[in-house]
């Protein structure tokens, strides 16, 4: 991608009532807008960065045995009406010309129940396991957190389907173990813990999975002894303890939740009469889980922890692009044949070909924030050579322009 192409540009300011880093330096590199408060749009660069994340989370939802569909976003009042929770305030509602009710999905326990129910008529179709990514809606009335919180947000969610409790509890186990995979590999897994919380309805307690981060909206207590994490609101006035391994050593850390999981066993299998006949010819209920990751607050996580006063500095695996090339000096057919070198190599590329003083460049890099700024000019082709460096680095180097796609690919894994 050549800069000059982009529609959307760096910008100096941002509006005076985001006070969240992410949503300041995102804005500012260019990879959302604000359209109102907690409603962005993604723009070319930060969209690259959404479906990058969307794959490590399909990937492993895959790996799992989940099976992706699309659910509307559109809801009649009838499903909702059947678990009692038409009347959850957060939930955008209205009427079509005829007066039908319908609200906006902020969940789809109410959706995806009745879809199975049609579909699942023996024990032999059991478990199950189904899965999708998309738009959610939710009035929420604290929306100063960038994508941390928003009013439309993109969400996966996971839905399973058991005969008996014993293997919904043994896929939750295998879904804790894949969501920090994908925590891992979205370049926040050092940072986030497993962490109880309250179950609600669903059972004594559920499990997040909480970001450490100065802007988080939540207060954890993170065990020292076993690394398991308490959200403040289970914690017994006073009573700072592990409700796992009882040790007193906590450390309180403010963080944003990525992700959660729970057992919902029959709380909206039971509304909808969803029962199966056993192997043993009797009737049995089906249990569920539902477990979600939120991919904007995902990304706003992500900003919240990799920057500096510079700006953002993306992990590999969710950049926009790898390379941020810079041209200097008038060479601009050197770097037309880098470009080209680079991505006939797979070798993703963000060309500032623009006519800008090197200062402009240099410091667009740094918002933007790739993993590695690569310059050439008539400097570095005299040593037939172009200048790399790391985003994450203040040293640089000079790597021959014959040996481009090996030395990166070698300087990149380090």
């Amino acid at each position: 991608m050549k800069i000059s192409k982009l529609f959307t540009k760096t910008i100096k300011e941002v509006p005076h009532d985001e006070e969240s880093t992410n949503a300041q330096l995102l804005i500012k590199a260019g990879f959302i807008d604000k359209l109102s408060a907690g409603i962005y749009t993604y723009l070319p660069l930060g969209l690259r960065v959404l479906k990058k994340i969307e794959n490590i989370i399909r990937e492993e939802m895959n790996s799992i045995g989940g099976q992706e569909i699309l659910m509307p976003a559109l809801h009649p009042k009838e499903n909702w009406s059947k678990t009692d929770r038409w009347q959850i305030e957060e939930m955008f509602k209205m009427k079509n010309q005829t007066g039908k009710d319908y609200g906006l999905g902020w969940t789809h326990e109410e959706i995806i129940t009745p879809l199975v129910q049609k579909f699942v008529h023996s024990y032999k179709d059991l478990p199950l396991y189904i899965y999708q990514i998309q738009n959610k809606f939710r009035d929420e009335l604290r929306v100063k957190s960038g994508l941390l919180r928003g009013r439309e947000f993109l969400m996966k969610d996971l839905y399973s389907f058991h005969l008996y409790e014993e293997d919904l509890d043994k896929y939750y186990e295998k879904t804790k173990k894949a969501y920090f995979k994908v925590f891992q590999r979205a370049g926040v897994g050092n940072y986030t813990f497993l962490t109880l919380a309250s179950g609600g309805t669903f059972s004594k307690f559920s499990h997040e999975f909480q970001t450490i981060t100065d802007n988080g909206e939540d207060e954890i207590f993170i065990c020292q002894k076993c690394r398991l994490a308490i959200n403040k609101e289970i914690i017994k006035e006073k009573k700072y303890q592990c409700i796992e391994c009882k040790s007193e050593k906590l450390i309180k850390k403010k963080a944003i939740e990525v992700g959660n999981i729970f057992k919902q066993k029959n709380r909206f299998t039971k509304p909808f009469n969803f029962k199966i006949i056993d192997k043993n010819g009797k009737e049995k209920e089906v249990f569920m889980g539902a477990y979600g990751i939120g991919l904007d607050r995902l990304m706003g996580a992500i900003v919240e922890i990799h920057h500096d006063e510079k700006g953002i500095l993306w992990p590999r695996s969710v950049a926009p692009f790898i390379i941020h090339l810079i041209d200097l000096d008038g060479v601009k057919n050197e770097a037309e044949n880098i470009y080209q070198t680079l991505g006939k190599n797979n070798i993703e590329v963000l060309w500032d070909d623009r006519e800008e003083s090197a200062g402009v460049k240099f410091e667009d890099a740094d918002l933007i924030g790739l993993p590695a700024r690569l310059v050439v000019s008539k400097k570095t082709l005299k040593e037939k050579s172009a200048e790399i460096k790391l985003r994450s680095s203040k040293s640089t180097k000079l790597i021959k322009i014959n040996n481009l796609v090996s030395s990166i690919n070698k300087l990149l894994k380090t």
